[in-house]
């Protein structure tokens, strides 16, 4: 029973093509299902609970549901601008060391910051998520 030889490692060479940003197709499915689900929860969020007159007037008048718990949480951390600081650093992080779940999270603030009136910060994020799959990827090895 011989043992094959292992072949020699290539060479370094600086002019050759590295391995590019490129999530599989099953990653993009989640990907594309979280982000789809953050964008649908942001923009049920705020024509649904935060704009509607009655539901901010009944939860004013003190009811304490779910919709008045998540009015008022989502309210402060837009005002606060939470969605866009988070989706901007995520993908600076990502444009820095692309890894899919920050990619995810980053997808995910910038959804949810778009839809509540943080766009600036969120869409300065989704540029740079574009641009981490120009990106190449570190070698773990």
């Amino acid at each position: 029973m011989s043992i094959a030889p292992m072949p020699d490692p290539a060479p370094d060479n600086p002019h050759q093509e590295r391995r590019r940003f490129r999530p599989s197709a099953a990653s993009l499915n989640w990907v594309i299902a979280i982000g789809l689900l953050a964008l649908g929860y942001a923009i049920y969020l705020r024509y649904l609970v935060i704009e509607q007159t009655q539901i901010g007037l009944a939860c004013d008048a003190g009811l304490r549901t779910w919709q008045c718990l998540s009015r008022t949480v989502v309210s402060a951390l837009f005002e606060n601008e939470v969605f866009g600081w988070i989706s901007l650093g995520a993908a600076v992080l990502t444009l820095i060391r692309p890894v899919l779940p920050l990619f995810t999270i980053s997808l995910a603030a910038s959804a949810f910051g778009i839809v509540l009136h943080n766009a600036g910060l969120s869409g300065l994020a989704a540029a740079l998520l574009i641009m981490c799959f120009a990106r190449p990827v570190v070698d773990q090895s």
